[in-house]
């Protein structure tokens, strides 16, 4: 359990929307509306008056942080050892490639791979270009 929350390992600080903003008010009425019922269209439903494109944002920051929480609860039983590929089963292997260290699709295991991609979700998030968070700015969508 104390690699779980061992900050170096697994976890990330959580995304945190401002109280205040129209951000914060939009994450509320999230989650609200996910705790209301079983009816995923009117769960997911863009609030009247409401901005798509921060509706959207909300949920994928939303989404991005429960990703870091399952795999962190997760991470201490794929280490290096054992799970030195990233693979979706038998059939599937993934690559990393950026445009940076990894010019090429390069093997990794599944630890190092994991760590690359939600430190790349996480720049994204935080790039006030692709997700602005000051009210009446537009998101501009990545090259």
């Amino acid at each position: 359990l104390k690699q779980v929350f061992n900050k170096d390992k697994t976890f990330r600080p959580r995304k945190k929307f401002e109280p205040g903003t129209q951000r914060f008010e939009l994450y509320k009425k999230a989650q609200a509306s996910l705790k209301s019922g079983l009816d995923l269209k009117a769960v997911v439903q863009l609030p009247p008056g409401e901005s798509i494109n921060d509706w959207i944002a909300v949920h994928v920051v939303d989404f991005f942080n429960r990703i870091n929480l399952i795999y962190g609860t997760m991470s201490e039983y794929c280490t290096e050892k054992s799970c030195p590929i990233m693979s979706g089963g038998l059939k599937y292997e993934y690559r990393w490639q950026d445009d940076n260290k990894y010019k090429k699709p390069t093997k990794l295991s599944a630890p190092q791979y994991m760590c690359m991609l939600m430190d790349w979700i996480e720049m994204l998030i935080n790039n006030e270009d692709i997700f602005p968070t000051r009210i009446g700015e537009c998101a501009r969508v990545p090259p």
